[in-house]
């Protein structure tokens, strides 16, 4: 076993080629997401991993540089985003509780008053769209612009392909927000809304990109250029959410597995974060029935084990 000490000197690469044998010869890779025809045509055998060091170093290994849909993922940088302009007046309108249902579940809206219970259910990601979208006007061009910064690449855009296959296969996100909107929880107009959303989640990335955007988290808020986005209690808040609430209803055996916030997305991509340390992007395009990649959960529990880096 690799365990890393925090005052050894190290690469992640001979962790990274490790994690990528196993994952070869590991049998089962889930399915992808069928309801996107983008997303069904993925090979499930596809894998890439990448680890981001505060400073920018990146390293990666198997299929890392490879654009996949980011789905979900980027529910992570509008909260974020958001956050940073309105701070606590946003937590009046979405919850911080892990929900314990399908992500795009109407049920505890009702019960709940059309709050929802977290940022990172379609209802909490609709919600904070709506209101980045008030503040911004345009709340997906925002976030491809901190992304493109975040990540150095600024060729990342969105796929208006699954945009528009997104919208074709929108009614329950529609009925979401209509429901959030007779309970005045919404702002915009709802296919305005929409629009944004479909948009903010076509957007195309890669491990390494992600690895790179992620970043201020680790950094306790700080961005690529050394500016702050968030300050560390924000980043602490948005970690903390991510841990409890990140993975769709499966974030209890995520967190007891990995140990780390993560945020996945039904394009088989997964986000992770060791606070001070690093962050993580890992792909594997086969989901569970729950909407997590096998081999992202996979690897990051194998990582966490062999590195000994988590929150606990």
């Amino acid at each position: 076993m690799v365990i890393m000490t925090a005052t050894s000197p190290h690469t992640f690469e001979p962790v990274l080629a490790r994690i990528a044998e196993e994952i070869g010869r590991t049998p089962g890779r889930g399915r992808p997401a069928d309801y996107i025809p983008a997303l069904a045509a993925r090979d499930p055998r596809s894998f890439g991993m990448a680890v981001a060091e505060p400073d920018g170093t990146v390293y990666g290994v198997g299929d890392w540089h490879e654009p996949f849909s980011t789905q979900s993922i980027t529910k992570v940088f509008t909260l974020a985003l958001d956050l940073a302009r309105e701070g606590d007046q946003l937590w009046e309108h979405v919850g911080r509780e892990p929900s314990g249902n399908p992500f795009n579940s109407l049920i505890q809206l009702e019960y709940e008053n059309g709050i929802p219970r977290n940022p990172f259910i379609n209802a909490g990601a609709l919600v904070v769209t709506d209101r980045l979208q008030t503040r911004t006007g345009d709340a997906a061009g925002e976030l491809l612009g901190f992304l493109r910064a975040e990540s150095g690449n600024p060729d990342l855009d969105f796929d208006k392909d699954v945009a528009a296959s997104e919208t074709a296969h929108g009614d329950r996100n529609a009925a979401l927000a209509h429901f959030m909107a007779s309970y005045g929880n919404i702002d915009n107009p709802v296919p305005v809304l929409l629009d944004q959303y479909f948009r903010q989640c076509s957007l195309t990335a890669s491990c390494a990109d992600l690895a790179l955007a992620t970043g201020f988290l680790a950094r306790h808020g700080i961005r690529a250029d050394g500016t702050r986005l968030l300050t560390q209690s924000q980043a602490k808040q948005v970690n903390a959410v991510m841990l409890t609430c990140g993975t769709y209803d499966a974030a209890g055996d995520f967190a007891y597995r990995v140990g780390l916030p993560g945020k996945s997305g039904v394009g088989g991509g997964i986000i992770a974060v060791v606070p001070g340390r690093c962050t993580l992007c890992v792909w594997g395009p086969g989901l569970d029935e729950r909407g997590n990649s096998v081999a992202g959960v996979a690897a990051l529990d194998r990582f966490t084990t062999l590195t000994g880096l988590s929150v606990f």
